[in-house]
């Protein structure tokens, strides 16, 4: 939408429209939110860096060492996220 000014919603109409201001953003319309006349956040389509369609999509691509489910690896992941092992 370059060159084109984003459509403004209040807080309030924002709240109230949500629905239909995400089913234009994934159209590809940018929407800015206004607290009292002021913008405050805009509101862009998410673009994907990987489109991920289903279980699988990694086959092939990730390599695991033999004891990647060991009771060894899994202790140390705890401590790492302080967990007791």
């Amino acid at each position: 939408m370059a060159g084109n000014a984003a459509e403004q919603f209040n807080i309030h109409e924002a709240k109230t429209h949500l629905s239909r201001i995400i089913d234009r953003v994934e159209h590809g319309e940018e929407i800015v939110i206004s607290r009292a006349g002021h913008p405050v956040a805009k509101v862009v389509p998410l673009i994907r860096k990987v489109n991920r369609t289903g279980r699988g999509s990694l086959r092939g691509k990730l390599t695991l060492s033999e004891d990647w489910d060991s009771e060894e690896t899994n202790a140390e992941i705890a401590r790492d996220f302080g967990m007791p092992s």
